[in-house]
């Protein structure tokens, strides 16, 4: 088997015919030259696997096709949250497979059906303008500082100070 990258070598038994013009005919040339080894990232090849369970710095994981669970160590930088996000979802994950599997990312087979995002401090930044929507209505933020909220009906409640500052404030 050649390695990747290294030239195989092809020698013909058979004399070249005239038809081929001394070329021989590709089939015969590809039959002779070893098939090229499987890439394999880490050691192992990336396989996909269904997150059945996650605990302390190892899961458990069912291969596609594969007869029982078995156990899967996780790769440094996954955070343990997520997998078992993964894991309530019934989700996918990329492992590496060797001994022993390495767990070493998510993958996303859906859109969600629910976005959660759960952060200290959530920052979202539009170059020209933000647009949040939700049916009919709408809060559009530009970059001239307009601010539009839009709905059928719109409500605002504080348990403090409530106070509208403006040069001109229009009712109606």
């Amino acid at each position: 088997m050649t390695e990747p990258g290294a030239a195989a070598s092809v020698t013909s038994a058979e004399p070249a015919t005239e038809e081929t013009d001394g070329a021989e005919p590709v089939e015969r040339l590809l039959d002779q030259v070893a098939p090229p080894s499987v890439l394999r990232a880490g050691g192992g090849g990336l396989r996909v696997a269904r997150i059945v369970s996650v605990s302390g710095g190892a899961a458990l994981i069912d291969w596609r096709g594969g007869a029982a669970p078995v156990g899967a160590m996780l790769a440094p930088g996954l955070e343990v949250a997520l997998l078992e996000e993964v894991a309530e979802d019934g989700g996918m994950v990329l492992v590496e497979d060797g001994p022993p599997p390495l767990v070493v990312g998510v993958l996303q087979t859906r859109r969600p059906r629910e976005l959660k995002l759960r952060a200290g401090t959530v920052t979202l930044e539009g170059e020209h303008e933000v647009m949040i929507r939700a049916g009919r209505a709408a809060i559009r933020l530009r970059e001239d500082g307009d601010i539009e909220i839009v709905g059928s009906r719109i409500s605002a409640a504080s348990r403090g100070l409530f106070r509208l500052v403006g040069r001109i404030l229009r009712l109606n």
